[in-house]
C-alpha cells in the first residue's frame, strides 16, 4: 500500500568523480528551490553541504551531505555524496537508501575511474539514473564525444532527452528534445536519432514503427520515458554548466518527473537502516535513518535489531545543510535525523529488517597505518576519539592493542588520512600523526590437513576437537560446518565453537586475517562434570593454530585491476615501469596516438605510482584502477605482522592469558 504523501518524496544521491561539479551543482538546486537564499561556492569554501572544515579547506567532499527541498508539490530528500576514491564508504552506505541517482560527468574529462565504479554499484542495486553533463562552457567541452564514451563504457542504453545549445563559450542552455522548438536546431536531430533508436529497441511494437517511418511519434516518446527510466531500461542524459546555473532547473524537473517515488509499506512493522551518524553538541549523537515500513514517533522507544537493544527517540528532526527542525515524525518511505540513540551505530537495522535492502561493497580497505600521539597524556582522548570516528565509519576498523599501547586503523588512502588528522585536531583539538601506511594481507591454508587440542589441563576444564582444515575458492571466505553428533559434543558447545572459529582466525601464523578455507568439526567431546561452556571458547584457538601449523599458510596480497590511457610516445616507458611493479597487461591497443592498456598490479608494489604517473605521461595519461581481490603471493614476498595478546600455539602461556581475561571479565 502506498500512502499520498510516499508518492511525493524522492530518496535521490547525487554522485561523480571528483571535481565533476557535484556539490556546486547541489547549491545551485538548493537556490533555484528557495532553500536558500545565495548561492555558496565550493572554491570559496561557503557551499552549504560542505560543513566540515577540511571539506572547505580543501574543496572536497569527504562526507555524505542529506538535505531536502521542494520542487513542483515533490519533497527530495538529496544526499550529496563524496567523488573522491578514498571515501568511498560514504557513497557504499549511501547508494542502500537511494530510490533514485543522478550521475554527473565533466563534458570535458568524460567517464572518470570514480565514474564507473560508481556506475557498476548503481546498475547492481538496479538504481533508476539520470546521467548530467556538466562544464558545457569549458574548454574542450565535447558532449558527442561524451555521450558515445558513456554509451561505450556505462550502457548503451544511455541517451540525450536534450540537445545543448552552442558549446564552450557559446555555450547558452539546452533544448529538451520533446519540446516543439527542438527541430529548430542543427544538431538536434543528431540527439533526437539517438533517443528514438534507444527508446525503439526497448518495445517491439515502437521498433517497427520506427523502421517503417523512420521517426516516432513525440506523444509516445513522452510517454515512454518516465517507465523506461524508472525500470532501469532508459538511463537520460541532460546537460548543464552548474557554476552558471545553466540546466539545473530541467534537471530538478527530471528528478521529480523521471526517478520513481520510494516503495512503502505503510501499515507494516517499523523497518528502517542507519545510514550514517553525526555529533551535535547539544544533543549528542544523531542517527540518519531511512525508513521503509511503519513510523516512528518522538519519545517511541524503537528496537535496534543489529545490537539487540531498545532506544527512545528524544526528536526527530529533518535537516537541510546545516538548518534543522523537529518533525516529530518519521513514515515510511522517508529520511531523517533521530537524536536519542547513543548506542546507533552505522549499517544498524531499527525494527525489523525485513523491508530493509542488503549492502554493497565497493570499499575495501588495503591500508593500515599505526596512530601516534604527540603527548602521552592524550592516549585516553585519542583512543575515544577514534572509537568515535570508527562508529561513523565502521570500516576503519579500529584496532587497540592495550598491552603494547598502539593504536591501528585500516584506510583507502593517502587523503583519507589527511582528512582523519584534520578532523582529530579540529573537532577533538587533538594533535596525532599516522605511520607509513602498509599493505593488508592475507593468509590461506597451504594444503589440507587436521589440528587437534585436548583442552584437558590445569582442571577443571575439558574440551576436546579434531578440525579438518582445507583451502577454499579464492574470495570464499570462511566456511564452518561439524559432522559432530550432538551426544558426543552438546549443540551449545558446537555452537560455542562456530562462533569462536572466525575470531580464532583474525590471525595467522604471520599475524594476518586467515581466509579462503573451509574448517570442519570431525571430531569433539565434552565431560559431564570437568567441561565449563567457555571451554570451548579457549579450546578453538588452539586447535585452528595447531592445524595452521601442521599444513603451512601462504600468504595472499591485495590486487588492482587498471585501465591506462596515454600518449602513444610514453607507452613503452611506462610497460617497463608497470613490468618493475610485477604488473601483468594485455596486448595494447592503439587508439588515435594514445596507447590503451589493461592488466593487474600488486597494490604493494605501486603505492606510490598514482603520483609518479602524472610525472611519467607529462600530465596527459588517465589511470583508472579498480581493486580486483586477493591472490597468491610470489614465494619470495615475506610479510609479517606483528601479533596481538598471546599465541595460542603457545598452550600453557596462552591458556593462563585466557582464563585470567575471562576470570576479569
Amino acid at each position: 500500500m502506498e500512502s499520498i504523501a510516499s508518492k511525493n518524496i524522492r530518496n535521490i544521491g547525487i554522485f561523480a568523480h571528483v571535481d565533476a561539479g557535484k556539490t556546486t551543482t547541489t547549491e545551485q538546486i538548493l537556490f533555484r528551490s528557495g532553500r536558500i537564499r545565495s548561492l555558496g561556492s565550493v572554491d570559496a569554501g561557503t557551499a552549504q553541504t560542505d560543513f566540515l572544515e577540511v571539506e572547505r579547506s580543501r574543496g572536497i567532499s569527504v562526507r555524505a551531505a542529506a538535505t531536502r527541498f521542494n520542487w513542483q508539490g515533490a519533497t527530495i530528500n538529496l544526499v550529496d555524496t563524496p567523488g573522491h576514491v578514498d571515501f568511498l564508504s560514504e557513497v557504499e552506505r549511501s547508494l542502500r537508501v537511494m530510490d533514485g541517482a543522478v550521475l554527473i560527468l565533466s563534458a570535458v574529462e568524460g567517464v572518470q575511474a570514480q565514474t564507473e565504479i560508481i556506475w557498476h554499484a548503481l546498475r547492481e542495486r538496479n538504481i533508476p539514473t539520470i546521467i548530467y553533463v556538466n562544464k558545457m562552457d569549458r574548454i574542450g567541452a565535447d558532449p558527442l564525444g561524451t555521450i558515445k564514451q558513456i554509451r561505450r563504457l556505462l550502457s548503451p542504453q544511455a541517451a540525450p532527452v536534450q540537445a545543448p545549445i552552442g558549446v564552450e563559450d557559446s555555450f547558452s542552455g539546452q533544448v529538451g528534445m520533446l519540446d516543439d522548438a527542438a527541430g529548430d536546431f542543427g544538431e538536434a536531430q543528431t540527439y533526437l536519432q539517438l533517443l528514438e533508436e534507444t527508446v525503439a529497441e526497448q518495445d517491439e511494437s515502437l521498433l517497427l514503427h520506427y523502421l517503417d517511418s523512420g521517426t516516432l511519434p513525440k506523444a509516445e516518446l513522452n510517454q515512454m520515458l518516465a517507465p523506461l527510466t524508472q525500470s532501469g531500461e532508459l538511463f537520460p542524459i541532460l546537460f548543464g554548466a552548474s557554476n552558471r546555473g545553466i540546466g539545473i532547473e530541467p534537471l530538478m524537473q527530471a528528478m521529480v518527473g523521471l526517478l520513481p517515488p520510494p516503495a512503502v509499506v505503510e501499515d507494516g512493522p517499523v523497518s528502517g537502516v542507519v545510514f550514517r551518524i553525526e555529533r551535535d553538541p547539544v544533543m549528542g549523537r544523531i542517527a540518519y535513518v531511512r525508513l521503509y515500513s511503519g513510523v516512528i514517533r518522538n519519545r517511541d522507544s524503537v528496537r535496534n535489531e543489529t545490537q539487540q537493544i531498545e532506544e527512545k527517540v528524544t526528536q526527530i528532526r529533518k535537516i537541510d545543510g546545516q538548518k534543522a527542525e523537529d518533525v516529530g515524525l518519521l513514515a515510511a518511505g522517508d529520511i531523517a535525523a533521530v537524536c536519542g540513540w547513543n548506542q546507533a551505530r552505522i549499517g544498524d537495522i531499527v525494527g525489523c529488517g525485513d523491508y530493509v535492502p542488503g549492502e554493497t561493497r565497493l570499499a575495501v580497505p588495503l591500508l593500515t597505518v599505526q596512530v601516534r600521539w604527540g603527548n602521552e597524556a592524550e592516549y585516553p582522548a585519542v583512543v575515544a576519539a577514534l572509537q568515535e570516528l570508527a562508529d561513523e565509519d565502521p570500516l576503519l576498523d579500529l584496532q587497540w592493542l592495550q598491552e603494547q599501547r598502539e593504536l591501528h586503523l585500516k584506510v583507502m588512502g593517502p587523503i583519507q588520512i589527511e582528512v582523519l588528522t584534520h578532523v582529530l585536531h579540529n573537532r577533538y583539538g587533538l594533535k596525532a600523526d599516522f605511520g607509513e601506511p602498509s599493505v593488508i594481507y592475507k593468509e590461506t591454508p597451504a594444503q589440507a590437513g587436521e589440528g587437534f587440542i585436548a583442552y584437558t589441563m590445569p582442571k577443571p576444564c575439558w574440551a576436546i576437537l579434531r578440525f579438518h582444515i582445507e583451502p577454499g575458492e579464492r574470495g570464499s571466505g570462511i566456511t564452518f560446518s561439524s559432522v559432530v553428533r550432538s551426544e558426543r559434543l552438546l549443540d551449545r558447545y558446537q555452537n560455542e565453537v562456530a562462533r569462536s572459529v572466525p575470531e580464532a582466525l583474525q590471525q595467522g601464523l604471520f599475524g594476518w586475517e586467515v581466509t579462503d578455507l573451509k574448517v570442519t568439526l570431525v571430531e569433539g567431546e565434552h565431560h559431564v562434570w570437568h567441561t565449563h561452556p567457555l571451554d570451548f571458547a579457549v579450546a578453538t584457538p588452539m586447535g585452528i593454530m595447531d592445524g595452521l601449523s601442521r599444513i603451512g599458510v601462504k600468504l595472499l596480497e591485495p590486487m588492482l585491476s587498471f585501465r591506462i590511457s596515454v600518449p602513444e610516445e610514453t607507452g613503452g616507458k611506462l610497460m617497463n615501469e608497470l613490468i618493475l611493479m610485477r604488473g601483468e597487461f594485455d596486448t595494447p591497443v592503439v587508439r588515435q596516438e594514445r596507447m590503451e592498456l589493461e592488466g593487474t598490479l600488486p597494490v604493494a608494489t605501486s603505492l606510490d605510482f598514482p603520483a609518479r604517473f602524472g610525472s611519467l605521461t607529462k600530465g596527459r595519461g588517465a589511470l583508472a584502477t579498480f581493486f580486483a581481490g586477493y591472490r597468491e603471493c610470489p614465494p619470495d614476498v615475506k610479510a609479517e605482522r606483528v601479533r596481538r595478546g598471546v599465541n595460542p600455539l603457545d598452550q600453557s602461556k596462552y591458556i593462563l592469558s585466557v582464563r585470567k581475561a575471562l576470570a576479569g571479565s
